[in-house]
């Protein structure tokens, strides 16, 4: 079951964008688009966590927050402002919010702040991969042996990097779901790294070679142009 955030934003583009990067981290998402509904809104989609701007009409986000905390709702609250004074920053945190991210923000670094609030809450849910991490599987007619950070493909043998292991165990846990080229990185390298994305690039041509995607036209990890890779089983 996927970890549901409820994103209550006003503003039609922010919010589609946030809708757009959540769901390409693997999260469920709900919206609000006023402050006067979010209360009701709340108690029906039930989310594990609520990202929220300051400025809403009919109720701004410092009303919300004080309102969900006066109803003892302790689901964790990442605000959104547009202001930079540090006052403001402690008004919300003195309502009852979590975390803030300054606007305009950058997608790693809320990502990144996201999964936090949700690991020191216990609120995210495991992830389809957890609980097989040492599991031998299969990539076509690849064998992928954790255990011994190996690959297998017919007779011939791959020492896998640690980055290669948790690439192939991400991909093989999403089979055909387009997985951005920002989860991966967040996922694999970490949410605290912030180097460019031919890295990544570079890697999936190596494990392309190392599971015999050797011509122009690969059978496995495939390229889906502006957005990322998948895994065609």
């Amino acid at each position: 079951m996927k970890t549901k955030i409820l994103v209550i934003e006003d503003d039609p583009h922010i919010l589609l964008g946030l809708q757009e990067v959540l769901k390409s981290d693997g999260f469920e998402v709900a919206v609000c688009s006023r402050g006067d509904q979010a209360l009701e809104v709340i108690a029906k989609s039930q989310p594990s966590l609520i990202v929220l701007d300051v400025m809403l009409p009919g109720l701004n986000g410092y009303d919300v927050c004080k309102q969900v905390r006066a109803r003892k709702v302790a689901i964790p609250i990442l605000m959104l402002t547009a202001k930079s004074q540090e006052i403001d920053k402690v008004v919300g945190l003195d309502l009852g919010a979590d975390d803030y991210v300054t606007k305009p923000f950058g997608v790693r670094e809320l990502l990144a702040r996201i999964h936090a609030l949700l690991r020191r809450t216990g609120a995210m849910a495991p992830s389809a991969a957890e609980g097989e991490q040492t599991a031998p599987f299969e990539i076509g007619a690849v064998t992928i042996e954790p255990k011994t950070f190996q690959l297998r493909r017919g007779k011939t043998v791959e020492e896998l990097t640690a980055k290669e292991l948790k690439l192939l165990q991400l991909f093989h846990a999403h089979p055909r779901e387009v997985l951005s080229r920002d989860r991966l990185l967040n996922e694999v390298w970490g949410y605290n790294y912030y180097g460019t994305t031919r890295t990544l690039d570079q890697v999936i041509v190596q494990l392309r070679k190392k599971l015999g995607d050797n011509g122009d036209e690969p059978r496995h990890l495939l390229t889906v142009h502006g957005v990322g890779y998948k895994l065609a089983p």
